[in-house]
């Protein structure tokens, strides 16, 4: 099976590479080598590669930047989305899309299914809106993956951030009134592979780890395993406040719980919790 990646510089392109299955023949570019927003930078991709399957994770990930620069969030995450999916489209390849929690407004109780109406509170939840909606126009057939609050050992993000000004600060004030399920971007690897092997899976999914966590309940974690594991030499009080204290330029929805049952179901692959996750994560960083 011929694959080809985008977006192998984010997180998850980069679990993606690590964790392919030597069956795969994998060729996996960065934004560089394969801009999505240009239609001739994709068929000089695809002739090349002449894949079988397509699992894009290029996007436009600012949160709070794509509020003043919006045009650009639609140009990756609507605009280049809808580019693959014609592409694909046309050479009759499989499309695996990978989207976001951002797409609901968090004012839910209980965790989102796939049939619940989205309601984004900011441009990029927009964005990543628009582009499920032109992938599902142009390929039916492909898969299209939302997930949350997405770490890994590679690149920049929370668990990274919190370990640094661990390190650097007296104390920390972490938001408590936002609660949604970290994602080790090795486990959705893991699961996209599973799906890329299984052409009879296709559909909207939800995929994050196991469990229900705030950010505060989460950098309590991170700083417990990271000193067992001998990341930190010390341990600072962690303060819950609520998110009114931090603001940011983009709205983040309050509640982020998504619900996994047909991603597991469908794909045979189990979550698993997301403080074991956490564990498995902060073991890699603690490796000479």
């Amino acid at each position: 099976m011929r694959v080809l990646i985008t977006g192998k510089n984010g997180q998850l392109g980069w679990e993606l590479v690590n964790r392919a299955p030597a069956s795969v023949n994998l060729t996996a570019f960065s934004s560089t080598e394969l801009d999505i927003t240009e239609q001739q930078s994709i068929q000089n991709a695809m002739t090349r590669v002449r894949p079988d399957v397509v699992i894009n994770t290029a996007a436009y990930t600012a949160v709070d930047k794509a509020e003043t620069d919006s045009d650009k969030a639609y140009e990756v995450n609507a605009q280049g989305a809808i580019n693959l999916a014609q592409a694909c489209k046309i050479a009759n390849v499989r499309l695996l899309h990978v989207s976001t929690d951002f797409v609901f407004d968090g004012t839910k109780h209980s965790p989102y299914l796939t049939t619940d109406t989205p309601n984004p509170l900011g441009v990029y939840g927009a964005s990543k809106l628009a582009g499920e909606i032109g992938v599902q126009s142009q390929l039916p057939d492909s898969v299209i993956v939302r997930t949350a609050w997405v770490y890994s050992t590679h690149g920049n993000n929370f668990v990274k951030t919190m370990l640094r000004l661990m390190q650097e600060k007296a104390q920390l004030g972490v938001v408590s009134d936002q609660i949604g399920t970290p994602t080790y971007a090795a486990g959705l690897a893991d699961w996209l592979w599973a799906v890329c092997q299984n052409d009879s899976v296709s559909g909207l999914y939800h995929w994050t780890d196991a469990g229900v966590a705030s950010w505060y309940d989460f950098a309590v974690a991170i700083q417990e395993l990271a000193q067992e594991k001998g990341l930190l030499k010390k341990m600072i009080p962690i303060l819950p406040i609520y998110a009114e204290q931090y603001p940011t330029p983009a709205k983040r929805p309050p509640y982020s719980v998504i619900d996994k049952t047909s991603a597991e179901q469908d794909s045979g692959v189990q979550t698993t919790h997301w403080r074991k996750q956490l564990s498995i994560m902060l073991d890699e960083l603690a490796k000479p």
